[in-house]
């Protein structure tokens, strides 16, 4: 079982989001936008690379991309659920 805060590090970490720390990301804040964390497309290609290289995890729907993208608390779901089969 994969930790959201453990997510959110390996995400500060793999993004280099220096100025920002687990503590200052809600577990339901959007990760994409304005009004979240504000990745973007780029982001979004190096965060694949993160949930294949450090939880083996690979999104092979896209159309249910952005639902896994939303949120750490989604992406959390996600790669537990994907770690069980």
């Amino acid at each position: 079982m994969v930790n959201i805060e453990d997510l959110k590090n390996k995400i500060i970490q793999g993004l280099s989001l220096e100025d920002i720390s687990p503590d200052e990301i809600e577990d339901d804040m959007p990760l994409f936008g304005d009004e979240g964390l504000g990745l973007d497309s780029v982001d979004a290609i190096e965060l694949t690379l993160i949930l294949e290289k450090e939880f083996g995890v690979k999104v092979t729907n896209m159309a249910e991309a952005e639902n896994i993208f939303a949120s750490c608390e989604s992406l959390t779901a996600y790669i537990n659920e994907q770690l069980k089969n």
